[in-house]
């Protein structure tokens, strides 16, 4: 769900402060280690795409994900000083530890994953992970923390989502807000400036 917090903090920041600040705003910003951001995407996308085809992948891809999330981590600490950040931390954090006390998979709930469609849920059922996902059960630890949320219409994607998922896509709108609305403010005038408007000579 991370991309929808960026694509709704875009639009809406696209809308209070513009294309012309908002992308210069962008244009400026300067990340800690900003290099893992990026890499830590090709390498999930890489994780998603070699788990179909090499059973090895799948079978330790807990890991991999469990590693993605901790080097994640690091990365929004480092830059916890821009707005939105610690927010996002903490988001990205409970998707960790529910993760972490579960094997390395997210739990999903069934009755929650049904406006996913009838295929995925019996996905679940079947007690094959879905990606990084399992079914959730009563050996699950820290359920709440799983994906217990749908969402269908109106809202315009459907998924089920987490309470960190939330967390994290509220930090992520901050930010981008912060980013892109101009956040200067009118010059308070000097007393010398007022006395030298309001004065008229006799």
């Amino acid at each position: 769900m991370v991309y929808d917090g960026i694509l709704i903090g875009l639009i809406v920041g696209l809308f209070r402060g513009g294309v012309r600040y908002g992308l210069h705003q962008f244009a400026t910003l300067r990340l800690r280690s900003g290099w893992i951001f990026p890499l830590l995407l090709l390498f999930q996308f890489g994780i998603f795409y070699l788990q179909e085809r090499w059973s090895w992948v799948a079978s330790i891809n807990g890991y991999l994900f469990a590693a993605v999330y901790v080097t994640g981590l690091v990365f929004l600490w480092l830059n916890r000083h821009h707005r939105g950040f610690t927010l996002i931390w903490i988001g990205v954090f409970l998707n960790f530890l529910v993760m972490a006390v579960n094997g390395g998979r997210m739990p999903v709930s069934v009755e929650a994953s049904a406006v996913l469609g009838p295929y995925y849920v019996d996905l679940l059922r079947e007690g094959g992970a879905v990606s990084k996902h399992y079914m959730m059960d009563a050996s699950t630890h820290l359920a709440f923390l799983g994906d217990i949320i749908p969402l269908s219409n109106p809202y315009p994607r459907t998924q089920v989502i987490s309470i960190g998922d939330v967390v994290m896509n509220v930090g992520i709108f901050l930010f981008i807000q912060y980013m892109m609305v101009d956040r200067g403010t009118k010059a308070v005038p000097s007393a010398k400036t007022e006395t030298s408007e309001t004065y008229q000579p006799q």
